[in-house]
């Protein structure tokens, strides 16, 4: 894994932060924001550097997210979303 500068570190936990803003109170679970930080971190190793790339990254994500950790899986059915999220 990549070293980050200390400032950038405050950018990504900043981003983090804000996108947790953005998960449903039923969804934000410390197992979420794991998910989201990796996300992030995928991001700055890919060479972004800048908040708004970040909460993008992460939120770009939410929903696949939580489809993934919060659906229990049906066997005589395709897993829909739970819920359409605004980025």
């Amino acid at each position: 894994m990549p070293k980050f500068d200390p400032q950038l570190i405050k950018v990504m936990r900043s981003a983090l932060e804000e996108a947790m803003t953005r998960v449903p109170s039923e969804y934000a679970t410390s197992t979420t924001k794991v998910f989201l930080a990796e996300y992030i971190l995928e991001a700055a190793a890919q060479g972004q550097t800048r908040y708004d790339q970040f909460v993008t990254a992460a939120t770009g994500q939410l929903e696949q997210t939580i489809n993934l950790l919060f659906t229990q899986p049906d066997a005589n059915q395709a897993h829909a979303p739970l819920r359409t999220f605004q980025r």
